[in-house]
């Protein structure tokens, strides 16, 4: 057998879930190697930036804590994102932090081994940087879940505590906010 990565094999959320209250321990697994690094991108953009892997590992144990609560009425990922959202919003009300901000990682940019290129994408992203730190958070949360976890109106709204309609506003306002940053 080759090796693929867990969600091109795994099954779905669903019976994943079905065979870890069945008892198979392998399956909550599969869930975290699923789902991890999509929470973490998402703590990140909310501002997070010292204990992305504390905030990940304690959505998971609140999430299976409390898997009977778990009715599908959203996607399971969308709402492992609202257990990570009150997570960080109760560690920021602890830490009284008025601020968030959101860090885009090196490998988020794409390059070119070309100088001319390398130069241009390294302006690129300190634009792209700066025009994402004035975004408010809202709109920095919904411009991170669209754009970086392809989530769609919906799933955001239920993330965010937000109407897909306002997810939608966000989103747009965000995208023409950047736009005009980087075009300056």
């Amino acid at each position: 057998m080759t090796d693929h990565s867990p969600s091109e094999l795994a099954p779905d959320d669903v019976a994943l879930i079905a065979r870890w209250r069945g008892g198979e321990e392998r399956a909550a697994t599969l869930l975290v190697e699923r789902h991890a690094q999509g929470i973490a991108r998402f703590v990140a953009s909310l501002g997070e930036r010292d204990d992305v892997e504390e905030v990940v590992q304690d959505t998971f144990v609140r999430a299976f804590g409390s898997l009977d609560s778990f009715r599908g009425e959203s996607t399971f990922r969308t709402w492992l994102l609202t257990i990570a959202r009150n997570l960080l919003r109760d560690r920021q009300r602890g830490r009284n932090r008025a601020k968030l901000h959101v860090e885009i990682q090196d490998g988020d940019i794409v390059s070119s081994s070309d100088a001319l290129e390398g130069t241009v994408a390294a302006e690129t992203e300190q634009r792209l940087r700066a025009a994402v730190e004035t975004l408010s958070p809202m709109q920095r949360s919904i411009f991170t879940l669209r754009v970086t976890e392809g989530l769609s109106y919906k799933e955001i709204a239920i993330a965010v505590g937000s109407t897909e309609g306002a997810a939608r506003v966000h989103y747009h306002n965000a995208m023409r906010a950047i736009r005009e940053k980087i075009d300056e």
